[in-house]
């Protein structure tokens, strides 16, 4: 049987044959015919395929507890994917907001609407006549007023509430708005929900009490503002003593007792883009899904698909949860805990 020579061979046995003397002054014409030409085009075509391989295999490997296998790679490396397009607008109001906003009463409104407020105007009056008086009442108008004197309280800090009306310390704003009695008749019976069906609403809604007014007002946030690229998730603890069955106890807080709220803001402007409120174990989510994957995936879910970038501290952070939010076009930055699974041996050595 004929042997048949590769490319290589043969030219180098044409090489080695070929005698100057035995030419009649032509050049040895040693160009490939075009079945070598299909080789060689096969050949290229499988080149960066092999030459992958062959990366990947000298690349040192390790393998994590839980089953993942990480590849080292230098600073630098091309990259073996092509990124996503990342976010490139700044936050900004929506255009929903602007065409709202005339005015700053305008666009508080935005947030608190006149449909929230009546609801909650509506349920105040109602406790009032079945606690005390039968006739007290209050007006929209006064309702309002009340909300721009907490809003005042957080600017002017005091160290008390009767602070905020003292003629060295207080606001003069705030004495001019509402007299510190009436502002304290308001609070002791400020309410948000109908107090007559709350035990049967507390029964599927732990957060019934304010449910209603706080899902609004989640809402407005979202739909108010479009958050830039960058997008940061953290726990914040609202300091309070109010008996619940919610009520947290965090040793590392400033305040010891408080209501827990998992917070997701825009980087540059602080914006609050979505809230939810910690309230104890969520029975429909799934066993084996981590509360702080759940939290992550429930915040961004609005803003998903756009190339966002959400930043998270080392509860949040996981491999799930980075594989989790790249295949909703969203990329993840944060420390991560050294006990994960996931993570490989070397990184936990504090040497490095």
């Amino acid at each position: 049987m004929q042997r048949r020579f590769t490319t290589q061979e043969a030219l180098e046995l044409i090489l080695n044959n070929a005698n100057p003397c035995d030419s009649d002054g032509e050049d040895i014409n040693l160009q490939p015919n075009s079945d070598s030409d299909s080789e060689l085009s096969s050949d290229d075509a499988t080149a960066p395929h092999l030459e992958k391989r062959a990366r990947l295999e000298s690349e040192p490997t390790e393998t994590a507890k839980e089953g993942t296998v990480w590849h080292e790679e230098h600073v630098g490396t091309i990259l073996r994917f092509t990124p996503m397009e990342p976010y490139a607008a700044d936050g900004e109001p929506t255009a929903k907001a602007r065409r709202r906003i005339r005015s700053r009463l305008q666009s508080f409104l935005c947030f608190i609407t006149v449909g929230m407020l009546r609801p909650i105007q509506e349920w105040t009056i109602q406790h009032a006549r079945q606690t005390e008086q039968t006739d007290w009442f209050m007006i929209l108008h006064e309702l309002m007023a009340f909300i721009s004197v907490i809003i005042l309280r957080g600017v002017t800090k005091v160290p008390s509430l009767r602070d905020s009306w003292s003629a060295c310390l207080g606001n003069p704003l705030i004495t001019g708005i509402m007299s510190r009695n009436r502002f304290q008749d308001i609070m002791r019976h400020l309410r948000f929900d109908d107090m007559f069906t709350r035990s049967e609403r507390v029964q599927t809604d732990k957060f019934a009490a304010i449910s209603d007014v706080w899902g609004s007002f989640v809402t407005n946030c979202i739909t108010c503002y479009n958050p830039g690229r960058h997008i940061t998730i953290d726990e914040q603890l609202f300091p309070s003593k109010t008996r619940c069955c919610f009520l947290q106890y965090i040793a590392t807080k400033p305040d010891k007792f408080g209501i827990k709220f998992w917070v997701a803001c825009d980087l540059k402007t602080k914006y609050i883009c979505n809230v939810l409120p910690y309230l104890g174990k969520d029975p429909s989510r799934p066993s084996e899904e981590r509360l702080s994957e759940s939290v992550v995936m429930k915040l961004m879910e609005p803003f998903m698909d756009k190339g966002r970038t959400v930043t998270t501290d080392n509860f949040f952070t996981s491999l799930t949860l980075a594989r989790r939010l790249l295949s909703r076009k969203t990329t993840i930055l944060g420390t991560v805990n050294k006990i994960r699974r996931e993570i490989p041996q070397s990184t936990r050595k504090m040497d490095r």
